[in-house]
């Protein structure tokens, strides 16, 4: 039997730009890719604190450092710049994995910077 873990994810990320007229996507400073462990072209799922939408699209990378959280294409409509968001992408696993499968989880603070990296879910 396989199930669905959550893999990897951004918490409070800060949108920071939205463009409806790009193909579709989400753009994430290449330093977030990497703490999280996303994957260039990973599907991903989207929740937004601010507004409750919750949608799917893939990841591209953004400027390392600059701290670009950017919706692109339909995603554009699911958010506006200065929304928070969490950002996750999940993995099939046989169920003995994910008994002991820890996730990796990257608190966000002002302008994305990265505040603590976990792989327990906190309460705020």
């Amino acid at each position: 039997m396989l199930v669905k873990m959550l893999r990897c994810k951004l918490h409070r990320a800060t949108v920071t730009e939205c463009d409806l007229h790009y193909q579709g996507s989400l753009k994430i400073d290449a330093d977030l890719i990497r703490a999280a462990g996303f994957l260039a072209n990973e599907y991903i799922e989207i929740y937004n604190i601010d507004n409750g939408e919750r949608f799917a699209t893939y990841v591209i990378e953004g400027p390392a450092g600059s701290g670009v959280i950017g919706l692109n294409g339909a995603a554009a409509r699911r958010a506006c710049i200065g929304d928070r968001i969490i950002i996750c992408a999940y993995a099939q696993m046989d169920l003995e994995e994910a008994k002991t499968h820890k996730p990796k989880i990257v608190l966000l603070g002002q302008s994305n910077v990265i505040q603590q990296v976990t792989d327990k879910p906190t309460v705020e």
